[in-house]
Protein backbone atom coordinates (compact mmCIF):
# COMPACT_ATOMS: atom_id res chain seq x y z
CA UNK A 1 0.00 0.00 0.00
CA UNK A 2 2.82 2.31 0.90
CA UNK A 3 4.46 1.81 -2.35
CA UNK A 4 1.09 2.63 -4.46
CA UNK A 5 0.41 5.87 -2.70
CA UNK A 6 4.17 7.16 -3.40
CA UNK A 7 3.83 6.32 -6.65
CA UNK A 8 0.41 7.78 -6.52
CA UNK A 9 2.00 11.13 -4.77
CA UNK A 10 5.55 11.01 -7.22
CA UNK A 11 3.93 13.68 -9.90
CA UNK A 12 3.11 16.26 -7.08
CA UNK A 13 6.86 16.30 -6.51
CA UNK A 14 7.64 16.10 -10.18
CA UNK A 15 5.01 19.16 -10.44
CA UNK A 16 6.54 21.24 -8.36
CA UNK A 17 9.60 20.85 -9.29
CA UNK A 18 8.24 21.89 -12.80
CA UNK A 19 6.00 24.32 -10.77
CA UNK A 20 6.27 28.51 -12.30
CA UNK A 21 9.24 28.08 -14.41
CA UNK A 22 7.50 28.32 -17.51
CA UNK A 23 6.00 24.80 -18.23
CA UNK A 24 3.46 24.69 -21.22
CA UNK A 25 0.49 26.68 -20.38
CA UNK A 26 -3.15 25.42 -21.32
CA UNK A 27 -2.77 26.15 -25.18
CA UNK A 28 0.73 24.50 -25.11
CA UNK A 29 0.38 21.74 -23.58
CA UNK A 30 2.35 19.00 -25.42
CA UNK A 31 0.08 16.81 -27.69
CA UNK A 32 -0.90 12.96 -26.90
CA UNK A 33 0.92 10.46 -28.85
CA UNK A 34 -1.84 9.09 -31.21
CA UNK A 35 -3.33 9.29 -34.33
CA UNK A 36 -7.10 10.33 -33.54
CA UNK A 37 -7.76 14.46 -34.07
CA UNK A 38 -7.02 16.55 -31.26
CA UNK A 39 -9.75 17.28 -29.16
CA UNK A 40 -10.49 21.01 -29.03
CA UNK A 41 -8.47 22.99 -26.39
CA UNK A 42 -10.78 24.52 -24.00
CA UNK A 43 -11.03 28.44 -23.47
CA UNK A 44 -8.44 30.17 -21.61
CA UNK A 45 -10.64 31.42 -18.31
CA UNK A 46 -9.94 35.17 -16.89
CA UNK A 47 -8.44 33.81 -13.50
CA UNK A 48 -5.93 31.98 -15.88
CA UNK A 49 -5.34 34.67 -18.30
CA UNK A 50 -4.77 36.63 -14.90
CA UNK A 51 -2.11 34.17 -13.48
CA UNK A 52 -0.87 33.63 -17.03
CA UNK A 53 -0.23 37.71 -17.55
CA UNK A 54 1.53 37.80 -14.35
CA UNK A 55 3.85 34.90 -14.96
CA UNK A 56 4.79 36.37 -18.14
CA UNK A 57 5.93 40.48 -16.35
CA UNK A 58 7.98 37.57 -13.89
CA UNK A 59 9.64 36.16 -16.37
CA UNK A 60 10.74 39.09 -18.37
CA UNK A 61 12.05 40.44 -15.19
CA UNK A 62 14.06 37.79 -14.52
CA UNK A 63 14.80 37.55 -18.31
CA UNK A 64 16.01 41.14 -18.45
CA UNK A 65 18.55 40.38 -15.98
CA UNK A 66 19.90 36.74 -17.43
CA UNK A 67 20.07 38.61 -20.77
CA UNK A 68 20.73 41.63 -20.87
CA UNK A 69 23.18 41.48 -17.63
CA UNK A 70 21.44 44.57 -16.31
CA UNK A 71 20.21 45.67 -13.75
CA UNK A 72 22.92 43.99 -11.62
CA UNK A 73 22.13 44.47 -7.98
CA UNK A 74 19.00 43.92 -5.70
CA UNK A 75 15.73 41.42 -6.39
CA UNK A 76 13.83 40.20 -8.48
CA UNK A 77 10.64 39.78 -6.46
CA UNK A 78 6.86 38.64 -7.82
CA UNK A 79 4.15 36.65 -6.35
CA UNK A 80 3.28 33.95 -9.01
CA UNK A 81 0.46 31.10 -9.32
CA UNK A 82 -0.41 29.02 -12.00
CA UNK A 83 -3.28 26.44 -12.58
CA UNK A 84 -3.21 23.18 -14.14
CA UNK A 85 -5.99 21.69 -15.68
CA UNK A 86 -7.00 17.74 -15.22
CA UNK A 87 -6.04 16.97 -19.28
CA UNK A 88 -3.04 19.27 -19.07
CA UNK A 89 -1.56 17.64 -16.16
CA UNK A 90 -2.00 14.23 -17.77
CA UNK A 91 -0.50 15.31 -20.90
CA UNK A 92 2.75 16.86 -19.10
CA UNK A 93 3.19 13.66 -16.89
CA UNK A 94 2.79 11.23 -19.64
CA UNK A 95 5.79 12.40 -20.88
CA UNK A 96 7.84 11.35 -17.55
CA UNK A 97 5.53 7.38 -17.89
CA UNK A 98 3.65 8.81 -14.70
CA UNK A 99 0.28 9.39 -14.44
CA UNK A 100 -2.17 12.33 -12.32
CA UNK A 101 -4.86 10.57 -10.59
CA UNK A 102 -6.62 13.89 -9.51
CA UNK A 103 -8.24 17.21 -11.27
CA UNK A 104 -6.89 20.28 -11.51
CA UNK A 105 -3.63 21.73 -9.53
CA UNK A 106 -3.55 25.62 -8.10
CA UNK A 107 0.28 26.43 -6.79
CA UNK A 108 1.14 29.89 -5.59
CA UNK A 109 4.76 30.48 -4.73
CA UNK A 110 6.88 34.50 -4.17
CA UNK A 111 9.75 34.35 -6.50
CA UNK A 112 12.68 36.04 -5.02
CA UNK A 113 16.05 36.10 -7.09
CA UNK A 114 19.12 37.83 -6.21
CA UNK A 115 20.04 39.99 -9.85
CA UNK A 116 23.63 39.81 -8.78
CA UNK A 117 23.74 35.88 -8.52
CA UNK A 118 21.58 35.66 -11.96
CA UNK A 119 24.39 37.51 -13.79
CA UNK A 120 27.07 35.76 -12.40
CA UNK A 121 25.06 32.59 -13.55
CA UNK A 122 25.29 33.58 -16.68
CA UNK A 123 28.99 35.08 -17.42
CA UNK A 124 31.07 33.00 -14.84
CA UNK A 125 32.74 29.99 -16.50
CA UNK A 126 31.11 27.93 -13.14
CA UNK A 127 29.01 28.91 -10.79
CA UNK A 128 26.89 27.39 -8.39
CA UNK A 129 23.78 29.28 -7.31
CA UNK A 130 21.71 29.12 -4.34
CA UNK A 131 18.59 30.41 -3.78
CA UNK A 132 16.82 31.27 -1.07
CA UNK A 133 14.38 29.26 1.16
CA UNK A 134 11.17 29.33 -1.38
CA UNK A 135 7.44 28.37 0.33
CA UNK A 136 4.87 26.88 -2.08
CA UNK A 137 1.35 26.24 -1.47
CA UNK A 138 -1.08 24.31 -3.97
CA UNK A 139 -4.35 23.26 -3.93
CA UNK A 140 -5.29 20.15 -5.53
CA UNK A 141 -8.74 18.52 -6.59
CA UNK A 142 -8.95 15.36 -5.32
CA UNK A 143 -12.33 13.10 -6.00
CA UNK A 144 -14.41 14.35 -2.83
CA UNK A 145 -12.01 17.07 -1.57
CA UNK A 146 -9.70 19.38 -2.23
CA UNK A 147 -6.28 19.37 -0.66
CA UNK A 148 -4.10 22.47 0.37
CA UNK A 149 0.06 20.91 0.57
CA UNK A 150 2.82 23.22 1.23
CA UNK A 151 6.43 22.53 0.93
CA UNK A 152 10.01 24.21 1.04
CA UNK A 153 12.61 23.62 -1.40
CA UNK A 154 16.14 25.77 -1.49
CA UNK A 155 17.45 25.09 -4.80
CA UNK A 156 20.90 24.77 -5.91
CA UNK A 157 21.97 25.07 -10.19
CA UNK A 158 25.04 24.58 -10.88
CA UNK A 159 26.04 26.78 -14.26
CA UNK A 160 28.62 26.35 -16.69
CA UNK A 161 28.68 28.71 -19.33
CA UNK A 162 25.42 30.24 -18.64
CA UNK A 163 24.16 26.69 -19.13
CA UNK A 164 22.68 24.86 -15.92
CA UNK A 165 24.55 21.19 -15.22
CA UNK A 166 23.37 20.54 -11.85
CA UNK A 167 20.32 20.93 -9.85
CA UNK A 168 18.70 20.01 -6.39
CA UNK A 169 15.84 21.25 -5.21
CA UNK A 170 16.56 20.17 -1.69
CA UNK A 171 12.85 19.78 -0.19
CA UNK A 172 12.15 21.04 3.31
CA UNK A 173 9.32 21.33 5.47
CA UNK A 174 5.93 19.36 4.66
CA UNK A 175 2.44 20.48 5.21
CA UNK A 176 -0.06 18.09 4.04
CA UNK A 177 -2.95 16.20 5.28
CA UNK A 178 -1.61 12.90 6.32
CA UNK A 179 -2.09 10.28 3.55
CA UNK A 180 -0.88 12.59 1.72
CA UNK A 181 1.82 13.98 3.71
CA UNK A 182 3.34 10.62 4.28
CA UNK A 183 3.52 9.65 0.53
CA UNK A 184 5.01 13.11 -0.36
CA UNK A 185 7.41 12.54 2.50
CA UNK A 186 9.29 9.43 0.25
CA UNK A 187 8.95 11.11 -2.46
CA UNK A 188 10.88 14.29 -1.33
CA UNK A 189 12.94 12.39 0.48
CA UNK A 190 14.18 10.02 -2.42
CA UNK A 191 14.92 12.95 -4.68
CA UNK A 192 17.11 14.88 -1.93
CA UNK A 193 18.75 11.45 -1.29
CA UNK A 194 19.16 10.37 -4.94
CA UNK A 195 18.19 13.61 -6.72
CA UNK A 196 15.70 11.26 -9.09
CA UNK A 197 14.53 15.03 -9.83
CA UNK A 198 17.82 16.66 -10.98
CA UNK A 199 17.52 16.09 -14.84
CA UNK A 200 13.77 17.27 -14.85
CA UNK A 201 15.29 20.67 -12.82
CA UNK A 202 17.83 20.94 -15.19
CA UNK A 203 15.93 20.51 -18.57
CA UNK A 204 13.82 23.18 -17.32
CA UNK A 205 16.23 25.68 -16.13
CA UNK A 206 17.55 26.32 -19.29
CA UNK A 207 14.13 25.97 -21.11
CA UNK A 208 13.34 28.60 -19.69
CA UNK A 209 16.71 30.71 -19.98
CA UNK A 210 16.61 29.61 -23.70
CA UNK A 211 12.61 29.21 -25.09
CA UNK A 212 10.43 31.44 -22.25
CA UNK A 213 12.92 34.20 -22.49
CA UNK A 214 12.94 34.31 -26.08
CA UNK A 215 9.17 34.19 -25.89
CA UNK A 216 8.56 37.44 -23.78
CA UNK A 217 12.07 38.98 -25.62
CA UNK A 218 10.26 42.19 -26.84
CA UNK A 219 9.26 42.78 -23.09
CA UNK A 220 13.14 42.72 -22.09
CA UNK A 221 15.30 43.18 -25.06
CA UNK A 222 17.23 46.45 -24.69
CA UNK A 223 16.18 47.63 -21.44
Amino acid sequence: MAQTAGHRTLPVALLLANALLGQPTLAQAPAAPTQAPAAPTPAETEEEKRERETRTVCAAAVCSTLHNHTPDSGQVSCAVTKTWRKEVLGKILAEAKLTWPWGYARCTTDVKLNRGMLVKAMVDAEVEVRLDTHDITCEIEGETEKYDIKLQISPKVTFKQGKAVKASLNWGKIVAPTLAKSALWSATAADNAFGILQATVVDDVNRFIETRCMEVKEAWQGK
